[in-house]
């Protein structure tokens, strides 16, 4: 055997294992960066990951409380803006979500994990963003999913919850404007008067973009769309996931529109049944909840 065609085969072979690897990588949605302990204050573990996070190279753009003992930290990295600015639909991942609740007597502080995320919402990778929330604030439990799920189970066109369920880019469109000013100052407005029990939390606009594109982050306080009515039927494991919050809308020139409400639950907590105590039959209404408060921010009855 020649020595090219020697060196051919180990290098296919090389790429073929490459390959394979990489198919049979699992990721799962949240990571505990690590336990506070319970006799600290929550404002003191809330200050103390915001520094963290700034020290590390993130921009704290928002938090709020949506139910007792949990704050939600939003913050935005260089990596994940220029990523959601080279995707379609790219901006709902703009934005990082930490959650910080206590839980049996311990302050978790969790995060969205950047790699599940950059494959579920088809961004390129986002390996400095992993390593700065890391050096931030640890990375002790990948959790979210028992085995999790393959890059081709997870990626846009693929992920569905079930049959009829919809795909990451059946987003829906919520409302059109004349212009993109027109609508960023419609539901800026009406997130800050909280306009259907909604909690403004973020506004972030995605420099690099064809169209101009605004995300805006917020709560809903109550009503069967509301943060805590969703998160205590589905949500009892012993790592909380409440890093799902919030939700978002993005203004996308003169439109706006928003992840469907099915397919953001499911594509957070993957494992969850149809049915049981803890399924979604449990929060069915719980979509069409969610998008009615979207109209209602966009000014739309």
């Amino acid at each position: 055997m020649k020595k090219t065609q020697w060196l051919g085969y180990v290098l296919a072979a090389g790429l073929l294992v490459s390959t394979v690897a990489a198919a049979s990588v699992r990721y799962k949605p949240f990571i505990l960066g690590h336990e506070a302990p319970g006799s600290e204050t929550m404002t003191q573990v809330v200050a103390a990951t915001r520094q963290a996070l700034m020290a590390n190279g993130f921009h704290v753009v928002g938090q709020y409380v949506p139910f007792r003992r949990t704050t939600i930290v939003c913050a935005t990295y260089p990596e994940m803006l220029n990523a959601a600015a080279h995707a379609k639909n790219g901006g709902f991942g703009a934005v990082e979500r930490i959650s910080i609740t206590k839980v049996h007597g311990s302050w978790q502080v969790s995060y969205v994990n950047p790699d599940y995320l950059a494959v579920a919402y088809g961004l390129s990778p986002l390996p400095q963003t992993d390593a700065a929330l890391k050096g931030a604030l640890g990375a002790k439990k990948i959790f979210g999913s028992r085995r999790g799920l393959t890059r081709d189970e997870l990626k846009p066109g693929n992920y569905h919850y079930a049959l009829f369920m919809p795909y990451f880019n059946n987003v829906d469109h919520v409302r059109r404007f004349p212009n993109h000013a027109a609508a960023v100052n419609t539901i800026r407005a009406n997130l800050m008067k909280h306009v259907a029990t909604t909690t403004f939390v973020y506004e972030v606009n995605v420099p690099g973009t064809r169209k101009p594109t605004t995300v805006f982050g917020f709560g809903i306080k109550s009503g069967r769309g509301g943060d805590h009515h969703i998160l205590r039927l589905i949500d009892v494991h012993r790592y909380r996931g409440y890093a799902y919050l919030p939700y978002e809308m993005m203004v996308v020139g003169r439109r706006v529109i928003a992840l469907r409400p099915r397919f953001r639950i499911a594509v957070n907590f993957p494992d969850t049944a149809m049915m049981g105590s803890h399924g979604f039959m449990n929060i069915i209404s719980a979509p069409g909840a969610i998008r009615k408060v979207m109209k209602e921010v966009a000014g739309r009855s």
